[in-house]
C-alpha cells in the first residue's frame, strides 16, 4: 500500500509541477494588460519569440492525462469498506490455500522421491551388469 501511496504523491507532485509551468509559459507569452487609473513606467510590450509549439494543447494534455492517472491510482487504494472481517476471512481461505498447496507439493516430492531410488537402482543394475560382461569377457579373449 505504501507504494500505491508514494506513486499517488509522486504524480500529485507532477501534475503541481504541469500547472506551474503552464503558468509560466503563460506569463512568459502573454501581452500585458492596460488598467484604469494605473499608469506604469517602463516598457509596455515584452520581447515575444514566437512560440515553437502550441503550449495550451501541450499543458492542457499533460494535466489531463496525470488527472486520470490521479484518479486511477486513487482507485486502486483500499477502501474503507474492507472491514477487519473481510480481512481476516480473506487471510484463513489464503492460509488454507496455502496448505493444500504445501499438501500437494510433499506428496509430489515424496513421488520424486520413489522414483530418484528406482532409477538409482536402475543405474546400479546396469553398472553391475556392465561390470559382470567385462569379467566374462576377460578370459574368453586371452
Amino acid at each position: 500500500m505504501a507504494d500505491r501511496l508514494t506513486q499517488l504523491q509522486d504524480t500529485v507532485n507532477q501534475q503541481a509541477e504541469h500547472f506551474c509551468n503552464a503558468i509560466g509559459v503563460i506569463q512568459q507569452t502573454s501581452y500585458p494588460s492596460k488598467f484604469a487609473n494605473f499608469d506604469r513606467t517602463g516598457s509596455q510590450t515584452p520581447i515575444q519569440n514566437p512560440p515553437q509549439e502550441d503550449y495550451a494543447q501541450l499543458f492542457a494534455q499533460l494535466i489531463a492525462r496525470c488527472a486520470k492517472d490521479i484518479d486511477t491510482l486513487i482507485e486502486s487504494l483500499p477502501n474503507e469498506d474492507s472491514s477487519i472481517e473481510l480481512q481476516n476471512s480473506s487471510l484463513k481461505r489464503l492460509e488454507i490455500e496455502n496448505q493444500e498447496t504445501a499438501e500437494n507439493l510433499e506428496q509430489v516430492v515424496q513421488k520424486g522421491e520413489l522414483l530418484l531410488e528406482k532409477i538409482q537402482s536402475a543405474l546400479g543394475d546396469i553398472a553391475q551388469s556392465q561390470l559382470d560382461m567385462q569379467i566374462t569377457l576377460k578370459p574368453s579373449l586371452k
